[in-house]
């Protein structure tokens, strides 16, 4: 994949965004569980992406409660079907990896429902971080648990009292 890719700082650290002209494909934290794919293609463009960058960065400041961007995510099927899903969590609110496998049809599919979250190429914009154990824990995420406490903190600040 030859993706053109930018960096920024943010009140999370620093981001790397990543797409072309089918869509941002990626979002990575500074230490990621999952390398991405085919990173030697990348080429650096700075300034790229724009719209991507500025609602990433109103996003991290309490502006946007949600995103408008073309998306290009690559994966399997079962995959895409489930960061799919994600953008159906609200916004301040959680899932436990069971409901979002309840919401797939699935929900004996924990364990691979959660093995595609792990993979989620695009972070924040598809809420990974919304889904939580189902007993309330923070579980794994790949830009670190303390960057998951800090997302789910920002969005319950900005989350309106009444739904």
């Amino acid at each position: 994949m030859n993706l053109l890719f930018d960096r920024f700082d943010t009140p999370i650290g620093e981001l790397t965004i990543a797409g072309d002209e089918n869509g941002l494909a990626h979002v990575l934290f500074p230490e990621n569980r999952h390398p991405a794919r085919g990173r030697e293609h990348w080429h650096y463009a700075p300034g790229a992406l724009p719209e991507a960058r500025e609602q990433l960065l109103q996003y991290l400041h309490g502006e946007r409660s949600d995103f408008d961007l073309v998306l290009a995510p690559h994966g399997t099927p079962f995959q895409l079907r489930v960061w799919h899903a994600l953008a159906l969590i609200p916004f301040g609110q959680t899932w436990s990896y069971l409901q979002l496998a309840q919401e797939l049809g699935q929900p004996t599919a924990t364990r691979a429902v959660g093995a595609a979250n792990g993979r989620n190429p695009l972070p924040i914009v598809l809420p990974c971080h919304r889904v939580i154990g189902s007993n309330g824990t923070l579980t794994g995420f790949g830009g670190g648990l303390e960057t998951k406490a800090a997302l789910l903190r920002l969005e319950q600040r900005q989350a309106p009292l009444f739904a």
